[in-house]
């Protein structure tokens, strides 16, 4: 920004990653202050500036802006296999008899080895069912988003512990390769608007003020919302007679 913003300092970016299991961003530099977002393990953050430690920057894969704690973060690496299950456990060793030691959500990007039937990340091995290799991108949003059915509602989560509407959206999307940014206001961008004449299928974004799902067919839509506490699937015309207005209708192309 130096070439365009006048500022008395400019800071260039320390990329880190996060190093916990996850790591929630907030909104100021305090363990009380509300979530704005999550990052997984494996994500990427650009620290701008780190003062009593807590790290204030960006997510690489949203470019979302908040504080997080600095010891939640190391080193980057890169990452082989993403999880593809709501939390795969960690075992301390390449059997499933052996003691689960960690859990890692889905969308968390990790660094590791085929072992048999294990993925040897840092920390245990992974059943590799529970993992799919980075660079082979699923390629039906909405199945990735059923697979968090029942998930706790969270706001501020993208899935470990919990994930909210437009992270729920974001994390299928991504899954498939598909790029999102985090909050269903930006969301709001992706794809093209449907024909107000058109039926609705399998994909689309249904937005409401502050919300946004995704339909599963012609008539259901899965999202994660504040009345059930959780992800789920129920009609659209149900959400609508709570009294939820539609404000957009988005489709992405295949």
């Amino acid at each position: 920004m130096a070439d365009r913003v006048f500022a008395p300092h400019y800071s260039a970016p320390e990329y880190r990653a996060c190093a916990a299991r996850s790591a929630m961003l907030r909104a100021s530099p305090d363990a009380s202050a509300s979530a704005v977002s999550q990052l997984l393990h494996g994500e990427a953050f650009a620290v701008v500036d780190i003062s009593g430690g807590w790290a204030w920057g960006y997510g690489l894969h949203d470019n979302y802006v908040g504080y997080v704690r600095g010891d939640a973060l190391g080193p980057t690496s890169t990452a082989t296999h993403v999880v593809t299950v709501p939390q795969a456990s960690v075992f301390s060793r390449a059997d499933i008899k052996a003691p689960a030691i960690d859990t890692y959500a889905i969308g968390t990007r990790l660094q590791g080895d085929a072992v048999g039937d294990f993925v040897l990340v840092q920390g245990g091995y992974i059943h590799c069912r529970h993992v799919a290799p980075v660079s082979v991108p699923f390629d039906d949003p909405v199945m990735m988003a059923e697979r968090m059915i029942g998930v706790p509602y969270l706001w501020g989560g993208r899935g470990d512990g919990g994930v909210d509407c437009s992270g729920l959206v974001q994390r299928a999307l991504g899954l498939c390769g598909i790029a999102a940014p985090r909050d269903s206001d930006q969301q709001r961008a992706l794809g093209e608007e449907i024909d107000p004449q058109a039926a609705l299928r399998r994909g689309d974004l249904i937005f409401f003020p502050g919300h946004v799902g995704m339909m599963v067919d012609g008539d259901r839509m899965i999202h994660a919302n504040a009345h059930w506490m959780v992800v789920t699937v129920e009609p659209l015309a149900a959400v609508i007679a709570r009294g939820a207005e539609i404000t957009a209708r988005r489709r992405i192309a295949a």
